[in-house]
């Protein structure tokens, strides 16, 4: 479904003097099967949301390449790649004076369906449904923005969808009923990757992927990938605990 091969992305090493470049990521090979759930995980600094921006085309891959659908999408624009059926989900949601909910719902959908909204608007928990109306601004809270994006890019019907540490700025009690959302609307036949060190998403996942130094060090189960997590000192965490805020901890 989406194939990386020996995929790059190489920068100017700011830390020496002499030109020399340094490899974020570092020649990964690996293939996403359609409709898997994936999580990817991994050290801060390790490449994980840079292999999610090099897929989307955020950022232009040094050399290698990106086959999806069978298709080279290496040099494809980000538009170009979203008509084929990838989104992609910020870690930091735009916020867009003057467009409200309702809107974006009717440009991921192509139409202007007062039902499919209020399905829509149910499904992903928001409540009441004036909220449809509402601009997407800066008086919205940042559990409300993250609702926003996912039931946009769920409306949209993807065969590829990429979250972006999704839990970012969500309380403890957000997570549960966000990871379920994830797993459970989404289109059977869509792919989702999720780069994130939460534990409820890794509990999830049919495949985690484990990203230190620009390369994948693991890929399989989260029982097996636990040792390697511990080892790595990823930050996650349980549901009955608190995340420490100063140091990676796995408890």
């Amino acid at each position: 479904m989406l194939e990386l091969k020996k995929l790059y992305f190489t920068i100017q090493d700011d830390d020496v003097d002499n030109g020399d470049t340094r490899n974020i990521i570092d020649g990964i090979d690996f293939t996403f099967e359609k409709g898997k759930f994936y999580v990817i995980t991994g050290p801060n600094g390790s490449g994980k949301t840079t292999l999610a921006k090099l897929i989307m085309g955020i950022n232009p891959i040094s050399s290698g390449s990106i086959i999806f659908e069978g298709k080279d999408i290496s040099s494809l624009s980000i538009t170009e790649r979203a008509k084929l059926g990838i989104v992609y989900s910020f870690q930091q949601p735009a916020r867009f004076k003057g467009i409200t909910f309702r809107d974006l719902l009717a440009i991921a959908t192509g139409n202007n369906d007062e039902k499919k909204f209020l399905e829509m608007v149910t499904r992903v928990g928001i409540c009441p449904l004036s909220f449809l109306d509402k601009e997407v601004d800066a008086r919205l809270s940042g559990g409300e923005i993250k609702k926003i994006e996912m039931a946009t890019t769920i409306a949209a019907n993807p065969k590829l969808a990429i979250y972006d540490e999704p839990d970012t700025g969500i309380d403890l009690w957000t997570i549960g009923p966000m990871v379920s959302l994830l797993k459970k609307e989404l289109s059977p036949k869509t792919t989702t990757i999720v780069v994130s060190h939460n534990r409820a998403f890794l509990d999830v996942a049919d495949v985690i992927i484990i990203i230190d130094k620009g390369r994948i060090v693991y890929s399989g189960d989260l029982k097996s990938a636990l040792p390697l997590l511990t080892d790595l000192s990823i930050c996650t965490y349980h549901n009955n605990c608190e995340r420490d805020q100063d140091a990676g901890c796995l408890r």
